[in-house]
Parts: C-alpha cells; sequence; structure tokens
C-alpha cells in the first residue's frame, strides 16, 4: 500500500477508519500510527486528531465496526451446548480478523457489542451448576484456549506466506532420532499435515467437559 497523492477534497472519520483498516490488515497492528495514516490520506497529523483523539480512540472504532458483524447464533436449550455454540461463535467471528486479537490482548479495550460472547458463556456455566466465579474462571480459561489458537493460525499463515523455506522444526523434525524420540519419529513426516488440522471444536469440547466437572 502506496501513500496516496492529493489531498482529498474532504476528509471523514469514515475514511480515516476505512484506511486504518487496510494498514493494519496489511502490515499489522504496530504499524497503525497516526503520522503514518496521515501519510497514507495525504494529509497532516492535526487533520487526523481533528476526527479522532488519539490511537486508542481509533482502534475502538475499529472494534465497534467489526462487533457489528459480530455472529450471535440460535442457542439451543442445554447449557452445555449453549456455551460451546457460543464459543465457537466468538472463534470464528474473530478468526476472521485476527488483528483484533493482537489488539484485545495488547490494551484494555474492547467493544461493548461483543460483551454478548462472555454473558452468554459465563450464563451457561452458571446454569451448568458452576458458581459465578468459576464461570467467569471457565470463561477466561476458554478465552485463552480461544486467542492462542488464532493467533499460533495466524502467525503461521503470515510466515508461509512471506516465507517459503523450510522452518527450523521441519528441518529438525526430517532428523528427527527414532532411538531417542520415539513417538515423535513416528509422526514427523505427518506433522505439518497434523498440526495444520482445525481442531479448536474437539478441544472446546474436551475443555467445557473439564470445566463444567471440576468442584
Amino acid at each position: 500500500m502506496g501513500s496516496r497523492t492529493g489531498r482529498p477534497p474532504r476528509l471523514s472519520r469514515a475514511q480515516i477508519v476505512a484506511i486504518a483498516r487496510e494498514l493494519i490488515e496489511t502490515h499489522g497492528v504496530e504499524a497503525l500510527t497516526m503520522r503514518r495514516l496521515a501519510t497514507e490520506l495525504s494529509v497532516t497529523p492535526m487533520a487526523v486528531y481533528h476526527h479522532v483523539r488519539d490511537k486508542d480512540e481509533l482502534l475502538l472504532l475499529l472494534l465497534d465496526e467489526a462487533a457489528t458483524g459480530m455472529q450471535r447464533p440460535d442457542l439451543p436449550d442445554n447449557p452445555r451446548e449453549q456455551l460451546i455454540v457460543a464459543a465457537l461463535a466468538m472463534h470464528d467471528t474473530l478468526a476472521r480478523v485476527p488483528w483484533i486479537v493482537e489488539v484485545l490482548t495488547a490494551d484494555d479495550l474492547f467493544s461493548p457489542a461483543a460483551l454478548w460472547y462472555p454473558e452468554t458463556i459465563i450464563d451457561a456455566a452458571m446454569t451448568s451448576g458452576l458458581t459465578a466465579d468459576n464461570a467467569v474462571h471457565a470463561y477466561r480459561t476458554i478465552w485463552y484456549y480461544t486467542i492462542g489458537e488464532i493467533l499460533a493460525r495466524a502467525s503461521a499463515t503470515r510466515r508461509r506466506a512471506t516465507d517459503t523455506r523450510a522452518t527450523f522444526r521441519e528441518q529438525t523434525f526430517a532428523n528427527i532420532d527414532s532411538a531417542e524420540l520415539p513417538r515423535l519419529a513416528a509422526v514427523a513426516d505427518r506433522w505439518a499435515k497434523l498440526t495444520e488440522m482445525d481442531t479448536y471444536e474437539h478441544g472446546l469440547r474436551a475443555l467445557v467437559d473439564g470445566l463444567l466437572t471440576r468442584p
């Protein structure tokens, strides 16, 4: 994405948000600065500050924009399944825009519109028998599992898109010592395929089973 030439006839907040989203999706969250955004818009930083107070306000606008398209699926009657359906919807919503996960984990920023997810998950956990405190802990455990899976996959995807060379892991597994590490050696040639499989729901269900049966 190159710098735009010529001053636009009128700068709007919607235009600022659109270019900020494009900048993040192309170069990552760290690339978003008010100065760089102004350069992309061919305006002065003060022109941008006229519409948004600072970077945090801009990120909140981006979060709100993404939250308007979040999934709110119909929930089944069984509370355990309600929890799983809500967590799957949260995962699928975030997986489409993985840069949002970086914002949510880096700062104390979130969109109030997205609070449907923790509300639904905590309510289902309490209906399943957990105390309010344990239901919050259960939600946080599911949240960490979800964002970890999304960030790991997004990082691997970016790496494969920019570098086709064999990774250090691939090189190591190609020469693994079967006498010392027999289990890994047995699956070494299938490791990449196995670890690329989408096992989120399988892991989620196992995680929920454990969370709902603990004292």
